[in-house]
């Protein structure tokens, strides 16, 4: 890639996307789109819908978030459908202020930057496209410049809504500067930018003793007093607060409930009616989203102070609790190791796995269901089926606590203790026992763990090793079965047979004598034990498999290996029961013979040809696995 050339197109596309206009020309450009005039909300939610939306799991899962958010469809359609959805279509929703809250390295700030990327970006679109009085400290909306009287007019004309009146310096310059013709007064393209503080403010608490108000709604400019001769002259004063500069966008409020009180009162008007107070002016109006976000220890002592009443009413608090799901959990962690100079050290398939399963078991409650357990319920929330349950019991278990992922293992900790394991000196390679150990180690630093906790974390570690273990062994199984898939085929088909033999009282017929025999009792049994089947439960297993197969053929699909995951199981389990002797005498000897060196070099090949191993980690899997097989 040319580094300069691609510069030179930037610069380029920049100078293409700009437009300055009379006021005139910008409304013949509303006639033609009326986009332009929309809310900072309808902004804000176009921009999320702009990247795709797509159903699944009964609710939405929106493209705009999946590159960098994890696990939270259902906490991110909340918030998409019930604040944002609503907000831009002018709902009471918007009058309020967007709390998020829940705990540490949760998402919560990822969220709000990647909603002021993508504003940045879509104001670059055709779609996005944000026009201003040109000139204007607050960027706002020409169609202020229209007088209230003529307003429903227009409205009706145009198709558009006008909301709002013009700051005071921009009044000013429309007596002063254009003898209150509006038609003349200049336009321009703008372009949201958070650097250029364009459309997005940001304020985070500091000392509140030091601190200023200043920094949200503007200042006087004490060098111009004397010129202008009054601290009511809109040329005495500085329109560069946050809340002035996030006119058209977004503004975000850092650890909001930290911020001093006097801070948080000028939020009760903007969100209300729309506008704020500064200076010796008029309430000038903006048009801004206010995010906020905040843990929830501090949103419990802030809801508990009587005094904070009217400002709690203009708060829609949404709850951003930790991911549920092992497989995103993994994801959070290999995009943090991504971002890293550590991408040249080999993780070994599982490692990260190993380390979600821990997370995710530290931020699950007890079901009170009959006979579910943590890890049960782990396997359901990451789309697995288990015996006995259904998408019902699902359901019900995500909705039986409310607070269900608010508290465990933050993501930060896990990525740190797998930092710490990363950064060992001449390390090629780790594996899911470098991590698993070196969670361990760091509970004895996690000062704000209690002893109980410990204990618990401790028991959660145990069980990932064991979830890793079962994994180790059939994966080293599997790749011990040569041409496995077949293999698994055949056994499968056959099964096919001689339970459809068996449903329908007849004989089936050996392929190669063509003699007509009973079904393969033996066969089908040593298979169905695999799962659990009981003998009791035998013909109903079969008898549902042979329904499921019927229903397939009538829709005209084709009923195959992986259209049963629990058939499929108890496939894999009879294949690896039939080898577990080969595999136990290969991966525990310490002196090979010939065939056992080649047995051992073809299976490290198929590791790490099918399973992303290196030659590191593939030898230490097989000599782990052989001591799991000979205890």
């Amino acid at each position: 890639m040319d580094i300069f050339k691609r510069i030179s197109e930037h610069r380029a596309e920049s100078e293409r996307l700009a437009w300055t206009g009379t006021f005139k020309e910008y409304v013949e450009l509303l006639r033609r789109d009326p986009a332009p005039a929309m809310t900072a909300h309808a902004r804000v939610y176009e921009m999320i819908a702009s990247h795709g939306v797509e159903e699944a799991d009964g609710h939405k899962r929106y493209a705009f978030f999946e590159k960098e958010i994890f696990g939270l469809d259902r906490a991110v359609h909340k918030l998409v459908e019930e604040y944002f959805h609503s907000a831009a279509k002018r709902l009471d929703v918007r009058k309020r202020i967007l709390l998020l809250m829940g705990p540490v390295s949760g998402g919560k700030s990822t969220l709000v930057t990647m909603l002021k990327r993508g504003l940045e970006q879509f104001s670059r679109t055709e779609k996005g496209a944000v026009y201003a009085i040109k000139g204007c400290p607050m960027h706002e909306e020409p169609l202020h410049l229209i007088p209230n009287e003529l307003r429903a007019e227009v409205e009706h004309e145009l198709g558009v809504r006008i909301e709002g009146n013009l700051c005071p310096a921009c009044q000013m310059r429309l007596r002063t500067e254009y003898g209150n013709d509006i038609e003349r007064v200049p336009v321009e393209r703008v372009l949201i930018s958070e650097e250029n503080r364009i459309g997005i403010g940001t304020f985070s608490p500091s000392d509140p003793k030091s601190q200023d108000i200043a920094d949200l709604t503007g200042s006087i400019d004490f060098s111009t007093i004397t010129e202008y001769g009054s601290e009511s002259d809109p040329r005495a004063y500085r329109f560069d607060g946050e809340l002035n500069k996030a006119n058209r966008g977004l503004m975000e409020f850092q650890e909001m409930l930290k911020c001093d009180e006097k801070f948080l009162w000028n939020l009760l008007s903007l969100t209300q009616e729309g506008n704020f107070k500064a200076g010796r002016f008029a309430l000038i109006s903006a048009d801004e989203l206010i995010v906020a976000h905040t843990n929830e220890s501090e949103y419990k002592a802030f809801i508990a102070n009587k005094k904070n009443e009217a400002l709690q009413s203009r708060m829609i608090v949404m709850p951003i609790p930790y991911n549920l799901k092992v497989s995103e959990e993994e994801k959070i962690y290999a995009k943090l190791i991504n971002q890293s100079d550590m991408k040249h050290v080999h993780i070994s398939p599982h490692a990260l796995r190993a380390a979600a399963i821990f997370s995710i078991l530290t931020r699950l409650k007890e079901s009170k269901k009959q006979g579910m357990d943590l890890v049960k319920k782990m396997r359901m929330y990451d789309g697995e089926e288990v015996e006995g349950y259904k998408e019902n019991d699902l359901k019900e278990m995500q909705s039986e606590f409310s607070e269900e992922g608010m508290s465990g293992v933050d993501p930060r900790y896990v990525i740190n203790r797998i930092s710490s394991a990363l950064i060992k000196q001449d390390l090629q390679c780790i594996n899911a026992l470098d991590v698993l150990r070196a969670l361990k180690d760091g509970l004895d630093q996690h000062a704000s763990i209690t002893k109980e906790e410990r204990e618990r974390y401790l028991n959660y570690i145990s069980v990932a090793r064991k979830e890793y273990d079962n994994l180790a062994k059939k994966e080293v199984q599997k790749a011990f079965v040569y041409s496995f898939e077949e293999s698994a085929k055949t056994l499968f088909e056959n099964y096919l047979d001689n339970i459809e033999a068996f449903c329908n009282w007849k004989k089936i017929r050996d392929p190669l004598t063509d003699e007509e025999m009973d079904p393969d009792e033996r066969l089908m049994r040593s298979i169905e034990e695999q799962i659990g089947v009981s003998e009791n439960a035998k013909k109903a297993f079969r008898e549902e498999i042979l329904i499921r197969l019927s229903s397939y053929s009538r829709k005209g699909r084709k009923f195959d290996y992986n259209s049963h995951e629990r058939l499929r199981e108890a496939v894999e389990k009879k294949l690896f029961a039939d080898l577990k002797d080969i595999v136990k005498i290969t991966t525990s000897t310490k002196t090979p013979d010939e065939n056992q060196l080649k047995r051992i070099n073809e299976v490290s090949a198929r590791l790490m040809e099918e399973h992303g191993y290196c030659p590191v980690c593939a030898n230490e899997l097989l000599r782990y696995v052989g001591s799991l097989l000979n205890r």
